[in-house]
Order: structure tokens, then sequence, then C-alpha cells
């Protein structure tokens, strides 16, 4: 067959050779009952009938420009200038595929060394490689490239940093047998995570600011990881906060990775986004992921290549720093589109008015009997506590067309002390109406 060469004997051939029983063997990892799970689905139905009952599972969400929004915890909503979309559909952007041959692909590498060049330069890094699949999954691979730097096995995991990051790092290290030591949620910001770095540990892991909000000083924490020989991981959620806050290769961070997508790219469900990682030249080549550098040709025109492609894909496998088989380009150019239009001063100022919203709104909220806010500092997202379970106030606001914010419980929900916990972000997208419209309803759902 064309399309599906093997036959049972060449599978059962395969499976015999890497000493497997069956193609379930090859799943052992995955929890039995998400394998073959059922689901209460018809088995077939009429094209018609599908979108119609498609339209009306639709219709059931809130879209984010419904209504007053204030939903953050790693994916937000900022505006999108037209042109971004407008130039990322042109057909040689929309239909490119990977740029292995240089000579067909100078403008598909031009604009990721440009993407490279933006987030070194937002991150305060030396380097900084194509793109990765989303913030989460460079934060794995962040713990990854520090084992293999520091021939260590142990990382350490701030309480603040977001739990989706901190699961999926562990998911990468623990199926090394690797050590994962994941401190308590801390909505003060004020844990001493420096005093969990030992003389075994490879990393540890911080976000500023964190998933509760807080403006996190990395100085302190690089130096005690630097005295042990451990590496220093910052991740940032928002990237729009590099337009206001110290980057963090000033605070002396090694590995930086990031959440693109609030630059250039919606919030589409959840996808797909764009991973910023950067890091120090002399761990260029541990660096997952792919780098395009610029170079001349043999007239001496300047022109780009791909200079480092250390993946599975190129090289042995077991020389590939990471399996990440392709980046996020057509996210990552969005990424690029957007940053060019802002430059330095409009991401400036672009910074200032999500820190604006979000003082507004915090200054709102706390007028509210019963609220409080618990950050001394933040950018564009804080941690309201309040006087009864979150989850249940943001499902009655939900209700009320006001997505009010993310209830610690959803995150945390083997911590009952994050209960009465609401993670509010108010980005450049939020008025001054909908700051009046939440405060409203939220009194009313305390009361």
């Amino acid at each position: 067959m064309r399309y599906l060469p093997l036959n049972d004997a060449d599978r059962a051939q395969m499976l015999g050779v890497i000493g497997a029983a069956g193609v379930d063997d090859l799943f052992a990892d995955v929890p039995t009952e998400h394998l073959n799970a059922a689901f209460d689905l018809p088995n077939h139905q009429g094209e018609m009938a599908v979108e119609r009952a498609f339209a009306a599972m639709s219709a059931k969400n809130q879209a984010a420009g419904a209504g007053p929004f204030f939903l953050g915890c790693g994916a937000y909503k900022h505006h999108i200038p037209a042109t971004v979309d407008h130039i990322i559909q042109r057909s040689e952007f929309l239909t490119a595929y990977t740029p292995y041959q240089p000579e067909i692909a100078q403008g598909t590498l031009q604009y990721l060394f440009e993407f490279q060049s933006q987030v070194a330069a937002l991150t305060g890094m030396d380097v900084a490689n194509a793109s990765m699949y989303d913030g989460s999954t460079g934060c794995g691979e962040a713990a990854l490239m520090a084992r293999r730097i520091t021939k260590r096995r142990r990382a350490v995991l701030s309480g603040g940093l977001h739990p989706h990051y901190a699961a999926v790092t562990r998911t990468n290290l623990e199926l090394h047998n690797d050590t994962v030591v994941l401190a308590p949620p801390d909505p003060s910001g004020d844990e001493d995570i420096a005093a969990m770095i030992d003389d075994e540990t490879a990393c540890v892991i911080v976000q500023t600011p964190d998933v509760f909000g807080n403006i996190r000083d990395l100085a302190p924490i690089a130096a005690a990881a630097h005295e042990k020989g451990a590496l220093l991981v910052a991740v940032v959620t928002e990237a729009i906060s590099f337009g206001a806050l110290k980057s963090p290769g000033e605070m002396g961070a090694d590995i930086v990775v990031a959440e693109g997508q609030s630059i250039g790219n919606p919030l589409g469900f959840g996808g797909p986004y764009v991973g910023l990682f950067a890091t120090r030249q002399k761990y260029l080549r541990q660096m997952p992921g792919r780098l395009c550098g610029e170079t001349t040709d043999a007239e001496g025109k300047r022109g780009f290549v791909l200079t480092l492609s250390t993946r599975e894909q190129h090289i042995r496998r077991d020389k590939a720093t990471s399996n990440i088989c392709t980046n996020a380009g057509l996210c990552s150019l969005a990424f690029t589109i957007h940053m060019s239009l802002l430059g330095e001063t409009g991401l400036r100022r672009l910074a200032m008015l999500n820190h604006e919203a979000a003082c507004k709104t915090a200054d709102a909220l706390a007028r509210v009997a019963g609220i409080e806010v618990i950050n001394q500092a933040y950018f564009n997202e804080f941690t309201l506590r309040l006087p009864t379970n979150a989850g249940a106030v943001a499902n009655k606001l939900a209700d009320e067309g006001v997505l009010a914010g993310v209830p610690g419980g959803r995150l945390w929900p083997d911590h009952p002390d994050t209960e009465n916990l609401l993670i509010v972000a108010a980005t450049e997208c939020v008025t001054d109406e909908d700051i009046d419209v939440f405060a409203v309803k939220l009194r009313e759902a305390v009361q």
C-alpha cells in the first residue's frame, strides 16, 4: 500500500528487535485510563449535523472580547495590530516549511534571525534560539539543559512557578530519574528559595512576575545558585513585562525561558503559542532547538544560514540536545512583526498601559468589603484573597458575563489554602467600564 507500507509481519519483526510484546508496550508510560478512552459521541453523523452540533457547543463559550475579561495566568488578551495577520497570511510565509536549504529560504532565515535578536535583547542574554513550542516546554528543556551542563540531577522549582510549567518540567526530569524539589505555592513571594539550593543542585527555576503576579528580584537567587555551582533558570509568562522590568539577564540568570504569546499571537483557545529561549554565550552548544546566523556569501553579500541545529533529525540521536522537531515558525513571525511595529518606545508604552490598567483594577477591587490584594508589587497581574471560595465566585461572575480571573483552587487542587485566591490580570484591553462592572459584580458575589 502506498501510504501504509507495513504489514503485520513487518510490525512483528520491528517489535521483536526492540523487545516489545506489542504496540501497547510502547505507551507504557501513559496511564491506562487515558489510552483508548471511550467518548460519549455518536458513531457518525452527516456533515451538516456535525456542524450544528459543534456550533451549539461553541455557543456555550464566552469569547474573550465579548465582555469584561480578566483572565491571565500565562495566556493574556492583548490587542494585535491588523498588520500582523495581514503579513503572516502572505503565501511565502504561511506555506513555508523549515529552512533546510538556505539558498531558497533566505526570507525565513532572516526573520528567524531577527526574532532571535529581539528575544536576546528583551531577555538581556547573549544568544536566543529560533523558538520553542511554548513557555512550558521551554522550561522543561531548560532543566534538561542545566543537567547536561552541570552533570547534576537535582532541580529546585519555586512555589511561584506556574504549576503547568512545573508539571512539564517534572515529567521531563523524572523520566530520567532525577530529583525534583517543588516548593509549595507561595502567594506572598517571600519564599527562601536560596535555602533549598545545595551542592547537588543543577538548577533553580524561578518565575518573575510569578504566577501570583509578584515581581521577584532574581539577583540574590542567582548569587546563591552560582555559589553552589547551580544555574538559575528565569521564567517569564507575560512577555509585555519585558518593557517595564529589569531583564533576567541583568539579574544574573543563566537561562531565560518565556511565553511569547502576548506579542503578536491571539489566545487561540490555548494555542499555538511560541516559546522564547535564551542563554549565555558559553552555554550555546547545549541550547536546544535551532539557531539562525548571519554570514556573507561568495560575493560578500549578506546572507543567513542555519548555524546550529542540535536536533535528532540532523545528527546522531545520542548527540542531540533535544527532540524538538520543529519550531513555531509562523507564531515567531507574528511575534517579530508585532515587536517591529512597537519598537522599544512602543513596548515600554504598552507595558505602562498594562501596569496602569492593573493598578486601576486592583484599587477598585480592594474597595470591595472583604477583598484583599495580597501583592506588594506587581506588573499587570495580581492576586486577591476573597472571603469565600474563589472558584464559586468566578463561576457566578462568568454566568453574568464577567470572566473575573483564575481561581487558585483550579491550579492547586491539593492545596486548600489557595481556594480563596483569585488571580486577576488586566491588560491594555481592559476599559474603565469593565473595571466598574467587575467591582459591582464581585461585591454582589461575596456579600
